[in-house]
């Protein structure tokens, strides 16, 4: 792993993604990356586009009053960004790491992030954003985007970083979670960890083949598995499960439908992250 996409807006989850991408770069020597994107809007404002905000009669000192405020809006955004750059080198750097880089655009975070993570090899971002509504358990914005978005795994940190001895991985024998079954095996960053390989659901014939199949490939890659076949519904199955054995990340395929399918039924993977208090790594 050489390098890791950390996405920042300053929010109260903030530490906790320099946490984690801390974390992820002591276990694997991979170097951080951390963007903050600033409004695409941002550089659009001038006198041109707010003249059109007034009448024929409009005197040019309240039209040069508005042009100053939008460009000290600006400066106040460009200056905020910088400062929350500076505050996660500091914090990067008291927890000795060293291969930091700080980045500020202006534009969107999705666009940029694709680009940027064709050099990079896994994405950290926080569970909630500066927006999100804490009382209604509503996920950042661009979270769900990202992760349909991103070639490489999405870390998503949780409220604060605890120290991670085990991770469950929710294995249904899916594209996705072979992807997560096969970086296990074949990365750095979860090695050492135990693993509970949980299946949720119904439990046939064939799906207890492929989930003891996953655990000897674990085992013959040195982990101590343990195997978890639990009824029910996976998101609340899975969350009380990760909260009795006090597991500490959580390893899952996401959104393997449409959105269109997800709109009807439901999505497992937005009730996961929400249902979940520990960090979330999730492959597509």
């Amino acid at each position: 792993m050489n390098k890791i996409i950390s996405c920042t807006d300053g929010s109260i989850y903030a530490p906790s993604i320099y946490d984690h991408s801390a974390w992820v770069a002591k276990r694997t020597g991979a170097k951080i990356h951390v963007m903050h994107m600033l409004d695409p809007n941002l550089s659009k404002h001038n006198q041109a586009d707010l003249s059109g905000n007034f009448g024929l009669d409009a005197g040019d000192d309240l039209l040069d009053e508005m042009v100053q405020f939008e460009e000290t809006k600006n400066r106040i955004a460009r200056e905020r960004g910088k400062a929350i750059l500076q505050a996660a080198r500091k914090h990067l750097e008291d927890l000795e790491i060293t291969e930091v880089k700080t980045e500020q655009q202006i534009g969107s975070l999705i666009e940029t992030v694709a680009k940027l993570e064709k050099n990079a090899d896994l994405v950290v971002i926080g569970k909630r954003g500066e927006s999100a509504d804490f009382a209604t358990g509503h996920l950042g914005s661009n979270l769900e985007r990202i992760i349909r978005a991103s070639a490489n795994p999405v870390l998503v940190a949780a409220r604060s970083f605890k120290p991670i001895n085990a991770f469950a991985l929710a294995y249904d024998g899916g594209p996705s979670t072979e992807k997560a079954l096969h970086f296990a095996l074949q990365q750095p960053l979860l090695k050492g960890l135990t693993c509970h390989l949980i299946r949720a659901g119904n439990l046939d014939d064939k799906a207890k083949w492929y989930l003891e199949e996953a655990a000897e490939k674990l085992r013959q890659a040195g982990y101590s598995v343990h195997v978890r076949a639990i009824p029910g519904e996976p998101e609340k199955a899975i969350a009380e499960t990760i909260k009795k054995e006090k597991i500490q990340l959580l390893v899952m395929g996401a959104y393997g439908h449409s959105r269109i399918r997800q709109f009807i039924v439901g999505s497992t993977t937005t009730a996961m992250i929400r249902s979940c208090l520990v960090p979330v790594l999730m492959f597509r």
